[in-house]
């Protein structure tokens, strides 16, 4: 568990993560969170508990919603009762479940897709291709995206773009060559497949994008989750 609190600032509401899948996508929440925090001059009040990258990813490749479902709602458990009044998931892929967890979720749940998809209705953009897991990337992130329309890359890049996540989310280290198969694949989103933009799919993917030049548009769907959860400061 992490706990970051301070006397000399008021603390805003007290936010709970699922955080662990992976790493190096909790540590992307945690930093931005604390900036965020920072910025509206206020202390955070954070608990984070940690869900398996492994099992959630079998648990996604095997449709096992109710198995996840009751990770969320232990962990949730353990949130309410250290005193968060939100929670997150700091997973698009932990996503896959979140209609259905939502309802028995002890504390309310700040949606990932749900502040995607206003933002990109705000933005006015019509064509997003998307990276990410099979999952994420085959039912265009989870159909939950309204009027824009969500290209995946084709034939076996889709495999090999899903496997290079997997490898990034399970040990947070963003080689050349798991950013080559991104890049590839963004470049023909965009290039034959028209898309406007390409979505980060997996809030891992940040870590592998952060301080390059893709040669592409994109559009970092953790960042937007993290402004979504800023709002409760």
């Amino acid at each position: 568990m992490i706990v970051h609190d301070s006397d000399e600032a008021v603390a805003g509401m007290h936010i709970g993560l699922i955080g662990g899948i992976g790493p190096a996508a909790t540590d992307f929440y945690y930093r931005h969170l604390i900036e965020a925090a920072a910025k509206a001059e206020r202390a955070l009040d954070l608990t984070v508990v940690h869900a398996d990258a492994p099992t959630l990813l079998a648990n996604l490749a095997t449709n096992a919603d109710d198995a996840q479902i009751a990770i969320y709602k232990r962990l949730a458990e353990r949130l309410q009762h250290a005193g968060a009044e939100c929670m997150a998931v700091t997973s698009i892929a932990g996503h896959f479940c979140i209609d259905a967890f939502v309802p028995l979720s002890p504390l309310p749940v700040i949606d990932l897709t749900a502040a995607l998809r206003s933002t990109l209705e705000a933005s006015g953009v019509r064509r997003v291709g998307v990276l990410g897991t099979k999952t994420v990337m085959a039912t265009k992130m989870y159909g939950k995206l309204g009027a824009v329309d969500v290209v995946a890359p084709p034939g076996e890049m889709l495999d090999q773009v899903h496997e290079a996540y997997v490898r990034l989310a399970t040990t947070g280290r963003p080689t050349d060559d798991l950013r080559d198969v991104f890049f590839a694949a963004g470049a023909q989103l965009v290039g034959d497949l028209k898309a406007e933009a390409v979505l980060l799919g997996g809030t891992d993917l940040n870590v592998a994008f952060d301080g390059q030049n893709a040669g592409f548009p994109i559009v970092d769907c953790a960042a937007i989750h993290i402004e979504a959860i800023a709002q409760h400061l």
